[in-house]
């Protein structure tokens, strides 16, 4: 088992390149299902997500490589080959292959999404978009069965705003007969990056971004290159990083914009912040931290995948800070952790009242979902002596190179291995 060992306290300086978005990924080599020939998407996270999607694609037939951050997918052998478990239970975005396959082949069988653990993600909305297309939808032992004689265009109001649901439709919907509009749509960054990639193979997009977006079917798709957008998760977390211990760091590859709710957040609470075209630079200066209060909301608002580090950064404000989580209000499973390490928070129903600022000291801590694990990075990164992280299988699924991406800038980070019993008799024991 391995373990993600950080002596805290150091200082960071210097430059941080951000990679592919994952959370658009995790959709755009499912969306190559749909082509019938080569899709190649340039500059993909070299992370866990991606990989187990890459094989899940040569199951299915594709012809599948992936070199240097470049992914090269022929689809044109592909079958619908029923996908209900192995791989398949270990991504949480696994339910993207569901759309692409029920848009091509007309049917699907996979397995109810794994990946992280954050309490029920319903796929309700998703099912309501499939079944307004025409397909039939059950559930058999864990897994999802999708059959259509064909499909159709349809109007479709989903009931929640939904960024899964809205890419999924999108999926199934660019080769269904007629028009879609999709109404309460999802705005999300990664959704235009779907769009763009789905119009470049040919299909019919407008308004994606919008909360209404329209699709005019297509007979079939083609392959097309595609460069993926910059992974506004990872950029805010090294933002948060660089305002917990930067003497000035640098987030570069990233699309200003897409983070802007963070930025804002951080200038609040006295960080020194440059914006520039496509480079963030980010400075603690001497300054206290003040405390703020944080709601997660869609996007353009707070990301709830920032929650975690940022209620980290948090312990270090001088105030009551509360976060309160819109998205999922269960997600608060590292506030353990935290305090494991010496912070002062209370959960209150979906909210996280955070006393500061608090000495955190070093100290046996575990990953229980990806976020969770980068706010323990920053929680590290901050304390007294050494904390060692386990669970980082979680943290690969989003983050690539970052032990490689922070020793760059001056921290004091290592990866160990360990035995499973050994590391869990050490955590009791703690």
């Amino acid at each position: 088992m391995e373990k993600i060992m950080i002596e805290g306290g150091h200082r960071l300086n210097g430059t941080i390149t951000i990679g592919g978005a994952k959370n658009s990924a995790v959709a755009l080599i499912p969306a190559a299902i749909l082509a019938d020939s080569t899709v190649t998407i340039d500059q993909l996270p070299d992370i866990s997500d991606v990989r187990h999607l890459c094989e899940l694609l040569k199951e299915i037939g594709g012809k599948v490589s992936f070199q240097n951050n470049t992914l090269t997918i022929d689809p044109s052998q592909m079958v619908p080959m029923p996908l209900p478990n192995g791989r398949v239970k270990k991504l949480r975005a696994s339910y993207y292959l569901m759309g692409a396959m029920l848009g091509r082949f007309k049917k699907a069988v996979v397995g109810l999404p794994g990946g992280c653990n954050l309490g029920p993600r319903p796929i309700d909305q998703h099912i309501k978009g499939f079944e307004a297309l025409g397909a039939k939808v059950t559930n058999e032992q864990g897994a999802i069965y999708l059959r259509a004689e064909e499909l159709r265009g349809a109007r479709i109001y989903l009931d929640v705003v939904s960024v899964g649901a809205t890419i999924n439709i999108m999926l199934a919907a660019v080769r269904a007969k007629g028009r879609t509009i999709i109404e309460n749509a999802a705005k999300e960054p990664e959704i235009i990056d779907v769009a763009t990639l789905l119009s470049s193979m040919g299909a019919k997009i407008k308004g994606a971004g919008t909360d209404v977006i329209r699709i005019d079917g297509v007979d079939a798709l083609h392959g097309c290159r595609h460069s993926i957008i910059p992974d506004r998760i990872e950029a805010g977390t090294y933002m948060i990083l660089a305002a917990a211990m930067g003497e000035r760091v640098i987030i570069d590859n990233v699309i200003p914009q897409h983070v802007e709710s963070l930025t804002a957040k951080l200038r609040e609470m006295g960080v020194d912040i440059e914006v520039y075209d496509d480079q963030i630079a980010i400075s603690r200066g001497t300054k206290p931290l003040k405390k703020v209060d944080v709601k997660t909301l869609v996007y353009p608002g707070f990301p709830t995948d920032l929650q975690q580090p940022f209620t980290a950064l948090l312990t270090q404000a001088h105030g009551t800070s509360i976060v309160t989580d819109t998205i999922y209000g269960a997600r608060f499973k590292h506030v353990d952790e935290l305090r494991r390490m010496g912070a002062d928070i209370k959960v209150e129903g979906s909210s996280a009242i955070i006393e500061g600022p608090t000495k955190l000291q070093g100290a046996r801590v575990k990953a229980s979902e990806l976020r969770a694990g980068a706010s323990l990075v920053v929680a590290g990164a901050m304390a007294h002596g050494i904390t060692e992280i386990t669970g980082v299988e979680h943290i690969h699924r989003g983050y690539s190179h970052l032990i490689e991406k922070l020793r760059n800038v001056g921290a004091n980070i290592w990866s160990e291995q360990t035995g499973a019993e050994e590391d869990e008799t050490a955590r009791v024991g703690d």
